[in-house]
């Protein structure tokens, strides 16, 4: 990292080796260097998307492995002259207090030249599980393109992240002397599905290589088709498993049922008490705000969400609101009798998980507390209930003012056409925290290529093909702009 910083002069661009060019010669240019770069990129992602590195632990580990080694490939063609493959032992991470090694990751680096910024590129090279290859309609790990988009699992999370950051170096490092530009330093991570759980440890090994002016995290979406955006606001992510327990062995459901509920019955009562009537969140002690003003209607929402036409929708406030910056429960997952093995006995036992996001400016152990308390105190029937505590993830609030995220929005909006949104998003990306801890004076940029259809981590994920192309230029506007503007800095 340098001591640059970021300008938002526009007067000039002589970091780039292109002084006599102009801004408007120099965007075409870009943008033509870019269109050339489009099959490649397109052809790269549809590789990558092949390869099924799924990082839970349940599956094939070599796949991530081979996956790693092709970013690596990939970023060593586009002229980044380091790139490692490279791992994290955390201590005491694993499974009954065990070292816990990561799965592969990509670091590559070009160094800053003399007084300009240095740029952190992040994405991950690890997938979702496909989950059940009937629910796709066409296999997860054969990309197939229907109708402007690619179908497959990671084609839009996140490979599409990945291959955005190699295209934007194949476009510009060509144009860039040795004395232009900015410095490039590119993490590709191996495990942020399963929730980076070594992402401290890579910190704290790679610290002095990660370290950077600007951090643009490739790993969220755009507004709508068409429209781009920046995401400033991310909620926090707390979650638990619940076990209701109400007799020592299962029992005859008609010779005992009526003095006895059953495990899923108390268990259903249970999880019933965490929403009001209204399905706004129930638990004390959980913090809510509101969400900026923006253009997010309930019709536009139900259309994106596949929400079914009688179903209507739980909470208070604007939806934006209610995805934002309120706190939400869900239940995603149970484990009881299956429907086609059941017996007529009381279940004596069954279990839930709970995933719960929390609203930016809440603290994850605190929201832990306070759910955990509410499920204790809320027993049905004195059952006993255990809960056992799962994954803490910390909310995210941007700085908006950060000249840095003047670039993006310019960047983008030059790529798409229209103005860039600032939006929030419901979803969490806890390890932001963590690089915001260690990197205090580093802004912070999360950019994405996905869209409100391209469901990700579902069945039929997808990336909408035209604008992943507007993504790819805004991301080579995005590191020109930079270097334009930490040289003006620099010269000021």
């Amino acid at each position: 990292m340098s001591d640059a910083t970021v300008s938002t002069d526009d007067s000039a661009r002589p970091g780039t080796g292109h002084a006599d060019e102009g801004a408007d010669g120099r965007l075409a240019t870009l943008r033509d260097a870019s269109a050339a770069q489009d099959a490649a990129t397109r052809a790269d992602l549809e590789a990558l998307v092949r390869v099924p590195s799924v990082s839970a632990r349940a599956f094939d580990a070599a796949h991530v492995h081979a996956s790693a080694e092709a970013v690596a490939e990939l970023l060593r063609g586009a002229g980044v002259p380091q790139v490692d493959v490279v791992t994290a032992r955390a201590a005491g991470a694993g499974p009954d207090g065990a070292d816990l090694e990561s799965h592969p990751a990509v670091i590559a680096h070009r160094p800053a030249p003399a007084g300009a910024p240095t740029v952190l590129l992040y994405a991950h090279h690890d997938v979702q599980p496909p989950g059940r290859d009937e629910d796709w309609s066409s296999p997860p790990f054969e990309p197939t393109e229907r109708d402007g988009r690619l179908f497959g699992r990671g084609a839009a999370d996140d490979k599409a992240g990945v291959m955005a950051h190699v295209h934007a170096l194949r476009t510009l490092l060509p144009t860039w002397g040795p004395d232009d530009g900015v410095g490039v330093t590119v993490f590709v991570e191996g495990e942020e599905e399963i929730g980076s759980p070594t992402f401290a440890a890579f910190l704290a090994e790679h610290r002095d290589a990660l370290a950077a002016d600007v951090i643009v995290v490739a790993d969220s979406g755009n507004w709508r088709v068409g429209v781009p955006a920046v995401t400033t606001t991310l909620r926090g992510l707390v979650d638990c498993d619940v076990t209701v327990d109400v007799l020592s062995h299962a029992v005859h459901s008609g010779v005992n049922g009526g003095p006895v509920l059953d495990a899923l019955t108390c268990l259903a009562r249970l999880l019933a008490t965490l929403h009001d009537a209204d399905g706004d969140v129930a638990v004390d002690g959980l913090h809510s705000s509101l969400a900026p003003v923006v253009d997010l209607d309930e019709a536009t929402f139900r259309a994106d969400a596949g929400v079914l036409p009688e179903v209507r929708l739980a909470g208070t406030g604007t939806v934006a609101d209610r995805l934002w910056t309120k706190p939400a429960i869900s239940v995603i997952g149970l484990d009881a009798t299956p429907v086609d093995r059941a017996s007529n006995t009381l279940v004596p036992s069954a279990r839930a998980k709970i995933s719960m996001r929390i609203a930016p400016g809440q603290d994850p152990a605190a929201a832990m507390t306070a759910l955990r308390r509410h499920l204790l105190a809320n027993a049905p029937f004195g059952a006993r209930v255990r809960v056992d505590d799962g994954e803490l993830g910390q909310a995210f609030s941007a700085d908006t003012s950060a000249p840095a995220h003047a670039v993006a929005r310019e960047a983008f909006a030059a790529a798409f056409g229209v103005p860039a949104v600032e939006m929030g998003m419901g979803g969490s990306i806890p390890f932001i925290a963590d690089l915001s801890a260690v990197y205090p004076q580093a802004a912070i940029l999360v950019t994405g290529v996905e869209d409100p259809d391209s469901r990700a981590h579902g069945a039929d994920e997808s990336l909408h093909l035209e604008d992943f192309t507007k993504v790819c230029l805004g991301e080579v506007l995005l590191l020109d702009g930079l270097a334009a503007r930490g040289t003006a800095a620099e010269r000021a």
